[in-house]
């Protein structure tokens, strides 16, 4: 239990039966009477967000969330499969579920999922992943141009800028945090 005192952004508290994470925090003490804790809340599984105060003595619940090692397997025409590296059980994920990750998403990626109350509610991927290129326009010799880029389209399906002289074929190593193009991977 998170007494009011002790509420920080980022702590993630259960309200009504779902995990919620304090993404703002403002502490208001009025001449006369209790403290205030005036709290912005985002629910974890729906992405709402809304206000609440607290007094000084409320209390919330913990959420209770677990973070599991999984692999990405497969996708099977509409759930995307992970399995649980630690007992091997597999559980299906949705397209919303993971949100833009699904763009970066490739085959055989240890990811981490966070679990609530058993049921997986989101999905961090590694900072990088190693994704081939299928598709880039051909280097023109002389466009040296400085902080140039041209897009190409990775095995994922994903477009990123990157730099000129990236070719089909390679692999290119992507920042998962910032979605960008981030070195070319040595084979």
């Amino acid at each position: 239990m998170f007494e009011a005192g002790e509420f920080r952004k980022g702590i993630k508290v259960e309200i009504d039966g779902a995990p919620h994470m304090i993404v703002q925090f403002e502490f208001v003490k009025p001449g006369k009477g209790q403290a205030l804790y005036k709290c912005k809340l985002k629910n974890m599984i729906s992405g709402s967000q809304f206000e609440r105060t607290f007094r000084s003595g409320d209390k919330l619940k913990k959420a209770s969330l677990e973070e599991k090692e999984m692999e990405y397997l497969y996708f099977d025409g509409t759930n995307y499969c992970f399995m649980n590296t630690s007992n091997y059980e597999q559980e299906f994920l949705t397209k919303e579920q993971l949100g833009d990750n699904v763009d970066l998403l490739k085959e055989n990626t240890a990811c981490a999922v966070l679990c609530f109350d058993g049921r997986p509610i989101d999905v961090t991927l590694p900072n990088f992943v190693n994704l081939r290129v299928i598709k880039s326009d051909p280097w023109a010799k002389g466009d040296t141009a400085t902080g140039s880029t041209k897009p190409a389209v990775v095995e994922t399906g994903f477009e990123v800028q990157v730099p000129p002289f990236i070719e089909e074929g390679e692999m290119i190593k992507i920042d998962t945090r910032t979605r960008s193009y981030s070195e070319r991977v040595k084979e």
